[in-house]
């Protein structure tokens, strides 16, 4: 037991009340900012609504990428006139993949259609076909929206050039894309 200065006896038990109160106090004061941190992280609307609007059409391109670059992985040798044969291994199984992209999120209301466009191929072609009296490679021909280039008198996939639309509950997007196909 503790006496006091006047010769009284005093109960520690309130010193203890007092020493937890303080505890308390200065772990509740150093909640509050984290607190108010947290509730601030990530929850302004228009970064939500700008991440979830863009979603659809990002994960569309992502998987025609894959579906473009794993049918070009079962695509066999075929001579440079036999350049549509190639085309058409390549359209097999990049057709299976689009035909399930495009019903993937039909039940979030998501709407995927992919059609081939041969105009965009060959303006890709142009552009990136290489060309002139030392080039290291033969011609480029466009076959439905494929690109394709004599190489060591082989056909060789380059690209594919799509026309891409995603519609969502929040509107449709439109995209014309060139897909690299490796």
């Amino acid at each position: 037991m503790i006496r006091s200065v006047d010769g009284g006896a005093r109960d520690g038990s309130r010193d203890r009340a007092q020493l937890v109160l303080l505890a308390a106090a200065v772990a509740a004061a150093a909640l509050v900012p984290m607190a108010l941190a947290y509730l601030s992280l990530g929850a302004h609307p228009d970064v939500a609504a700008a991440a979830d609007r863009d979603a659809p059409g990002r994960d569309a391109l992502r998987a025609l990428d894959r579906a473009a670059a794993n049918a070009s992985a079962g695509v066999g040798r075929h001579a440079w006139t036999d350049r549509g044969a190639a085309v058409d291994e390549f359209d097999a199984a990049f057709s299976a993949d689009v035909r399930g992209i495009e019903s993937a999120r039909r039940s979030e209301a998501v709407v995927v259609a992919v059609e081939r466009n041969g105009s965009a191929a060959s303006v890709w072609a142009e552009a990136n076909c290489p060309r002139g009296p030392n080039r290291a490679f033969g011609d480029c021909d466009v076959i439905d929206g494929v690109v394709v280039q004599e190489r060591a008198g082989e056909a060789t996939l380059l690209a594919v050039a799509l026309d891409v639309r995603v519609t969502d509950p929040e509107g449709v997007a439109e995209l014309t894309v060139v897909v690299r196909i490796r």
